[in-house]
């Protein structure tokens, strides 16, 4: 009897110490969670004003949280815009301003070449120099995880993610690989998980002479194991697991990017919806017999993933304590078969191929962001602040409690956040991409500078006021040439020439590598 009043002791010592350290924790090292979204549209939640596809939990966050209307990526292509998030330096300092598939190594595109060699993998890597985000948590004690796709660094080189800065990895290292969501492999920290699918190169059709309505056209791109819902497993895994705190999870999901495949309850719920409709046969990405289904059923089920981290934040008691921030890479696709004019996934900005992805307009480059903290940040309400990528790097550290590295091109929205005067705010925003002919861009109070065609020797800035313009299509450049020769100072003095030949600009003066 003494011995089980002894354990009943321990136990009940146990939990209230649990309790203290919970409370303290949840005073001094908030859990954060950033979910990034690939190629989401601007209008593709319900909340941002979507019509067709349902997204309830996302919604939610909203709802119980902060929507941000002025928030950019820190690029139009997924690798740059994660190396802006990943070292809070917009697209003119970032080490990674394109997407570079290191072809020199060889056949990079060869499927099976890259699973017998993982040195073909990935993308050109972070400098090893480089401090992350997930560096600077590390050093205040965070359990620092990601799971989805990576894109900067490839296997065998400093660049991966568990040597900056990630205690744990699950996902995608080659943004390639990502071009089909039934993988032959995915990657655990430093070593490959072989998955249950043959091999089916990203970018293959309809066999010649299939029936493209006839389900069975379609076996080879429905396989085994769905890289979304084995990531995701990763993901609830991390959390319970480091549920004492505090944490960093980095959610980097593959959804909507092309190919379109989906978990068939979803395709089947939106076919329903949507009704009849013809199939996708095209050259780029996979076939699909039901597009349009296929592509909102693949928002919907990351919307259902969304809210399975809330309810496990919620059962290992740490909701109050997380701050979730949902938000996308870049502006919708134009291509493989997502139908994005139809659900006018740009909305308000134009979406269309040269206004979305790939581009430094509006469509392209501006996202939503939600921001959800209970307790702390107050529900439902709105933030027009001018915000970027490059913003969560001191915001994440101030929360934190650490500094951020001196170079950082961005400005901590804590305050924003809190509901509090924001004392520090950017004076622009600036991006270029060596990249679809080369672009440069600025964002200065409503006023928006862009620079096309680069490397076809154009130098001429247009000049958009989006308060009257917001799809950016009247040109007050010869009326405002006063704005125009502030927009050309700020490129001048935000460019600085690449350490890659890749991301070289010869018109800005770029010098070749020696």
């Amino acid at each position: 009897m003494k011995y089980l009043k002894s354990i009943a002791i321990i136990i009940i010592i146990s939990i209230y110490t649990n309790i203290f350290i919970s409370c303290e924790k949840t005073i001094d090292h908030p859990n954060i969670i950033y979910i990034l979204a690939d190629d989401l549209g601007y209008g593709e939640l319900g909340v941002y004003g979507q019509k067709i596809i349902e997204t309830p939990n996302i919604d939610a966050l909203a709802k119980n949280g902060m929507m941000f209307t002025n928030h950019y990526s820190g690029s139009p292509v997924c690798a740059p815009a994660r190396s802006v998030f990943m070292t809070g330096q917009h697209t003119g300092h970032t080490p990674i301003r394109g997407n570079d598939e290191w072809k020199e190594r060889g056949d990079t595109w060869n499927y099976q070449a890259m699973f017998d060699n993982p040195f073909l993998e990935g993308q050109r890597p972070l400098p090893d120099s480089t401090v992350t985000i997930a560096e600077v948590l590390k050093s205040a004690d965070y359990a620092t995880g990601m799971v989805g796709k990576w894109g900067l660094g490839a296997p065998t080189t400093e660049g991966v993610p568990n040597k900056q800065g990630f205690d744990f990895f699950y996902g995608y290292n080659c943004q390639r690989q990502a071009h089909t969501l039934y993988p032959m492999h995915l990657w655990r920290n430093d070593e490959r998980h072989i998955l249950d699918n043959k091999n089916v190169a990203p970018h293959s059709n309809l066999d010649e002479g299939a029936d493209p309505n006839d389900p069975a056209s379609y076996a080879n791109f429905e396989l085994n194991d769905y890289a979304p819902s084995l990531m995701h497993d990763e993901a609830l895994k991390f959390l319970d697991e480091n549920r004492g705190g505090p944490f960093f999870l980095y959610y980097a999901s593959p959804i909507p990017h092309v190919p379109l495949q989906a978990p068939k309850k979803w395709v089947d719920y939106y076919r329903e919806k949507l009704g009849e409709e013809e199939p996708y046969t095209g050259k780029s990405y996979f076939p699909n017999q039901y597009p349009r289904a296929t592509y909102a059923a693949m928002i919907s089920y990351l919307d259902e993933q969304v809210g399975d981290l809330v309810n496990k934040l919620v059962e290992i008691g740490q909701y109050e304590n997380t701050l979730i921030i949902f938000t996308s890479d870049n502006g919708p696709t134009y291509t493989g078969g997502a139908d994005t004019p139809f659900f006018d996934s740009a909305k308000p900005f134009k979406t269309e191929r040269g206004w979305a992805k790939g581009f430094v307009h509006e469509g392209g480059i501006r996202v939503p962001m939600i921001a959800s903290w209970p307790g702390r940040i107050s529900p439902g309400t709105k933030a027009s602040l001018l915000s970027a990528f490059q913003d969560m790097m001191p915001t994440f550290a101030e929360l934190a409690g650490v500094d951020s590295p001196p170079d950082v091109d961005g400005i901590s929205i804590l305050p924003t956040l809190m509901g509090k005067e924001q004392s520090e705010t950017h004076a622009y925003l600036y991006w270029e991409f060596p990249a679809y002919n080369g672009q440069q861009a600025v964002r200065m109070g409503n006023w928006k500078g862009i620079r096309k065609n680069i490397f076809k020797g154009n130098m001429t800035i247009e000049l958009y006021d989006l308060t009257r313009d917001i799809q950016e299509q009247y040109d007050l450049a010869s009326v405002r040439p006063d704005i125009v020769k502030r927009m050309e100072k700020i490129m001048k003095r935000s460019h600085t020439p690449s350490n890659l030949e890749r991301f070289k600009f010869p018109q800005l003066g770029d010098q070749p590598l020696k």
